[in-house]
């Protein structure tokens, strides 16, 4: 039985222990634990809700601590799959209704002028900002969790730190990572001027580029990308909106998609508009995807995998989207300025995690939204100094995420040593309660960074 609590902290086994205290109830719903995480699932000794919306159940008010493990009033990996895989319930009516919409509108989005498919997107949209779950603009509810836990824990074992292999290489205090999905020939023929824009700013990306009908997808431009030192990702197969249509269909799409991946070199893969149905993701040959977003009231298919780091669906490395599409922001919210981005940055920033980007080159050629593109680079640039980020392609989240799953921390002679592919870059981090609040502080952090970088005070009701 896979334990999420040690998987996400890659904390030692033994310190973490939990147990499904009591009977489950007859279905799953929606309750809380401490403040900061809503949770989908059965539970006991509560009754869990249909909707997020009211009054929740507090599960950190049945929790008990026993002399070997932590009682659970639910089943933690159970929760923890439900709210990472989207399984939480919503109007299936509704969903019909949206599948049906988005056939009807992907069969003629190809004649509709560009003013009248950003009004029937705002149309659909309309009441996006009264969903009160998941939590607009970055939901947390995972992490949240896994923190609360944490503080558990270490009351449980009655010590004063818990040691664990902190989440990023070279003690980095977070993660950027950012993506340019082509859609349009303008969009690729724009490529080499955002790569050269990118490395103005230091910062690589990766390239999602749809394999069939969109445009030509020559050998020459592929090898581009990858000689500059950028990532290729197969983004869908001809970005029609059908791919998880049925089953049958998406096996066959994904066997093509699947040879593009080897015809391109990469390990990769993208949706298009992010559509995405987790439990069919076995059809594909990828070692990451990158099509979940955090929170997705914005997006046509809406949900979100509620955390802000890398977690695995089955084999394939899941890197969520957990910032808003430049597409999102210019053309359906009608901002042009840094403030959402600013606050989801911090927000993530403040429990270490992944800070990922979609900017299409087909909507930044033109000079407004390219001069609020170059303003972030410069925003991000300025920040991976000030705050020791790590800004890697994807191909490299993936690799060192993998080894970090594989890592483990072994004690010799007294003292902590971290064993696997990839310690060198790896740093031993610890977690520790004050004054109610888990502090995280991490060995051989960056020079310029404090060494306690990290303070979470649970969330009471």
């Amino acid at each position: 039985m896979s334990n999420p609590l040690t998987e996400y902290f890659r904390c030692p086994e033994h310190y973490a222990s939990f147990v499904f205290d009591g009977e489950p109830s007859l279905g799953s719903g929606f309750f809380r634990f401490g403040g900061g995480a809503v949770c989908f699932g059965r539970c006991s000794g509560g009754i869990p809700a249909e909707s997020p919306e009211g009054p929740l159940w507090d599960g950190l008010q049945a929790a008990r601590n026993g002399t070997e493990n932590t009682s659970l009033p639910f089943d933690l990996a159970e929760v923890v799959e439900n709210l990472r895989n989207e399984r939480y319930k919503f109007s299936e009516g509704d969903a019909a209704l949206s599948t049906v919409l988005a056939r009807m509108y992907y069969w003629v989005r190809p004649v509709l002028p560009v003013p009248i498919r950003k009004y029937l997107q705002r149309v659909r949209l309309n009441g996006w900002s009264k969903l009160h779950f998941p939590q607009w603009p970055v939901d947390r509810s995972v992490d949240n969790l896994m923190r609360e836990l944490m503080l558990l824990v270490l009351k449980a074992k009655g010590v004063e730190r818990i040691p664990f292999i902190w989440f990023w290489p070279e003690g980095a205090s977070g993660c950027v990572v950012m993506t340019h999905d082509v859609e349009t020939k303008a969009g690729r023929d724009f490529c080499s001027s955002l790569m050269d824009l990118d490395d103005k700013y230091g910062i690589k990306a990766s390239f999602q580029v749809i394999p069939e009908d969109r445009y030509g997808v020559s050998h020459s431009f592929i090898d581009e990308i990858w000689k500059r030192g950028f990532d290729v990702a197969v983004h869908d197969l001809n970005h029609d909106g059908r791919l998880f249509r049925n089953h049958s269909e998406f096996i066959s799409r994904a066997n093509r998609i699947n040879d593009y991946g080897e015809r391109f070199r990469t390990a990769g893969f993208r949706s298009a508009v992010l559509y995405r149905k987790q439990s069919w993701y076995e059809h594909l040959r990828f070692e990451y995807d990158m099509s979940v977003p955090n929170v997705a009231h914005l997006d046509p298919q809406r949900g979100g995998c509620c955390t802000i780091m890398p977690f695995f669906i089955g084999n394939i490395l899941e890197i969520p989207v957990t910032t808003t599409q430049d597409y999102t922001l210019f053309h359906i919210l009608n901002d042009y300025s840094l403030d959402l981005w600013e606050r989801q940055i911090a927000l993530i920033l403040e429990n270490n995690g992944l800070v990922s980007f979609i900017v299409h080159p087909d909507y930044v050629i033109d000079a407004s939204e390219r001069k609020t593109y170059e303003k972030l680079l410069a925003y991000l640039s300025s920040l991976k100094h000030a705050r020791n980020l790590w800004s890697p392609v994807p191909s490299e989240v993936n690799r060192w995420w993998r080894q970090r799953a594989q890592m483990k921390l072994v004690e010799r002679d007294g003292h902590l040593e971290i064993e696997g592919l990839g310690r060198e870059r790896a740093r031993i981090a610890y977690a520790s309660e004050s004054n109610g609040r888990l502090e995280i502080s991490v060995e051989n952090s960056w020079e310029g960074y404090p060494v306690s970088i990290k303070e979470f005070e649970p969330l009471q009701s």
